[in-house]
């Protein structure tokens, strides 16, 4: 199901998987299978993937980053289909996609034998970029379209657990995704602080950054592996970060109505 009303819906790349998690998340609705249990399912497979890059088989590490991907998706599904929302949920979720990121671009990395530094540029690169496409679209949800309860614009102070979580678990959480996300989001922040203030986001502007949405990244990664061209997956990373500048910037001066 869509997190936005018809009218604001635009066609978001990194989100491909979706119909099909949805039919995946409806298969478990009805069973003692959590959201957490998919969430490390999508776990299994990003470590899947990381195992094939490794070994040079990089047809099935494309699969694995495209199923990792799908699985994000349908541990939300499955989420709002139970009404089970949670804070421990979202965290636990960014918390291993972060984790995850950093292993895929050292694997990639130790494969290519490109330089560490840019590998580290890369990484910080692809954080940000997804920080930027999150920072956004949640504001849109939230703020102009009433979102849901567990995405926060600013993540500064620590939620009140919900109903059927441990405020203890939460808390933890809320302090590893702080430590791993509080740079990227106050980067962020700093470029475009405004943002919020600003009118809904139009569809083509936030279709044009679901690139920097992590399934298109994934999907970009399998893509590139394919085709036999892991040397430049590094560098693209690196050169799809300067683009950060230029969504900024068009939201700034053309959408700050």
């Amino acid at each position: 199901m869509s997190k936005l009303p018809k009218e604001f819906q635009f066609t978001d790349l990194s989100d491909y998987g979706r119909p099909i998690a949805i039919k995946i998340a409806s298969v478990f609705v009805k069973t003692s299978f959590t959201p957490i249990h998919m969430t490390l399912l999508f776990v299994v497979s990003g470590l899947i993937a990381v195992y094939c890059i490794s070994q040079a088989y990089f047809l099935a590490a494309a699969f694995f980053l495209v199923l990792k991907s799908i699985l994000d998706a349908a541990d939300g599904e499955l989420a709002r289909l139970k009404k089970t929302p949670s804070y421990t949920g979202r965290y636990l979720d960014s918390i291993a996609d972060i984790v995850l990121n950093a292993i895929i671009i050292y694997t990639i990395w130790s494969i290519t034998g490109a330089s560490a530094w840019y590998a580290i540029i890369a990484f910080l690169g692809l954080q940000l970029q997804g920080t930027l496409y999150n920072y956004y679209y949640v504001i849109l949800r939230n703020k102009h379209l009433g979102g849901d309860t567990t995405s926060r614009v600013f993540e500064v102070k620590t939620p009140s657990a919900l109903k059927g979580e441990s405020q203890k678990h939460v808390d933890t959480l809320f302090k590893i995704y702080r430590l791993l996300y509080g740079g990227f989001d106050k980067a962020i922040y700093i470029l475009d602080h405004n943002a919020h203030k600003a009118k809904a986001l139009p569809t083509w502007f936030m279709s044009a950054l679901s690139i920097y949405g992590l399934g298109f990244q994934l999907l970009l990664i399998g893509v590139l592996l394919i085709f036999g061209l892991k040397s430049f997956i590094i560098p693209i990373f690196i050169s799809l970060t300067g683009f950060i500048i230029v969504f900024i910037g068009i939201r700034k001066v053309f959408l700050n109505e």
